[in-house]
């Protein structure tokens, strides 16, 4: 639906447990791509996380949305495409193609599907959004009735009540669904901030700008190859901080990493505290790095974050092209305090 101000995704909290209250609702986590998937009539548009269009690559979906009855819609969703009883993220990476044909052929070989978890706008409700999520999914539930039954390309995402199937959804994940999500029922669409939603895995994660790297001590093939990535994260006035690093990186996959990051290599890569600074750990070597043009995301999972930093090395889960650089926050983080007294009592 055609929009001056486009809505922006509600977004999660990385939080360690599962929330427990009547006033929170239980759905899957997918391990896709987040689009906000809306059509006007003739015209559909999708749209990413952090506001990039995504339609061209997944015309599919664009064919598909046309074909349902409703002319007039906005949902909230994730994109996977499914590969044999599991959903393939590496598939769905790979229709981030320059190429047009390239594009029309995956799409007919690695169809993709819309998996609805929210409804924001429809002909009778343009502003659906505003109402709280407990009259929200009854309203999804009945258009998914109508309008997905012959058109499998749309799919409704479960949703639970129950704390005790949650924690099932949490023990299984796999596969494609890498976890929970919680949101609150009595609060509308939380749009752009993270207030309503939170996200459990059975690992902690957060996606980071690649400020910088380190080449390797060693050469292979002769060749100087990345070592490390340098991890940073934006604070509230928007200066990226560093924040950590992964040595993580498979020895196939150095060369073509290293030929990504060199064109990139600018200064001054991080605008706030950077790496190399003086402490008694620091070398020779920890000051040298190169600093990289913000233009590269990557989602790490970490064990601990204290003191604004990774307190180990990090592993790389997955390249994001999905997330836009300045998307990458603190807040993300930013998890109950917890009370270790309480364990002594």
């Amino acid at each position: 639906m055609k929009s001056s101000r486009p809505l922006a995704a509600m977004e999660a909290r990385s939080v360690d447990t599962i929330p427990c209250g009547p006033q929170w609702q239980y759905e899957p986590k997918w391990d896709g791509f987040r689009c906000l998937l809306s059509r006007d009539d003739d015209n559909v548009d999708l749209r990413s996380k952090s506001g990039e269009d995504l339609a061209r690559y997944f015309p599919e979906l664009v064919e598909a949305a046309l074909k349902l009855k409703a002319a007039a819609f906005l949902l909230d969703g994730e994109i996977v495409v499914p590969h044999g009883k599991a959903l393939s993220f590496d598939d769905l990476l790979q229709r981030i193609h320059p190429a047009a044909s390239r594009i029309r052929k995956l799409s007919q070989e690695t169809p993709a599907l819309f998996l609805a978890f929210d409804l924001l706008a429809t002909t009778a409700d343009k502003a659906l959004s505003a109402q709280p999520l407990s009259k929200r999914r009854p309203v999804l539930e009945a258009f998914a009735r109508t309008q997905f039954k012959s058109n499998p390309t749309f799919r409704l995402s479960p949703a639970t009540p129950s704390h005790a199937t949650a924690k099932k959804w949490l023990a299984q994940a796999g596969g494609g669904c890498d976890g929970v999500i919680a949101k609150r029922v009595d609060l509308p669409y939380q749009s752009g901030n993270r207030d309503g939603m939170q996200k459990i895995k059975n690992f902690r994660s957060a996606d980071c700008v690649v400020g910088g790297f380190r080449y390797a001590t060693n050469k292979l093939d002769d060749k100087e190859v990345v070592g490390s990535l340098l991890l940073g994260l934006y604070d509230g006035e928007g200066l990226l901080h560093h924040v950590g690093f992964t040595s993580a990186i498979k020895r196939q996959e150095k060369l073509a990493l290293t030929a990504r990051l060199e064109p990139l290599i600018a200064k001054p890569g991080f605008t706030g505290n950077a790496p190399g600074g003086p402490s008694r750990w620091s070398t020779d070597r920890s000051a040298q790095w190169c600093p990289l043009k913000p233009k590269l995301v990557v989602e790490v999972a970490y064990d601990h974050f204290s003191g604004e930093r990774f307190r180990h090395g990090t592993s790389i889960l997955r390249w994001r092209p999905d997330k836009a650089p300045k998307q990458c926050t603190f807040d993300q983080l930013k998890q109950k305090a917890a009370d270790p007294m309480k364990l002594l009592a």
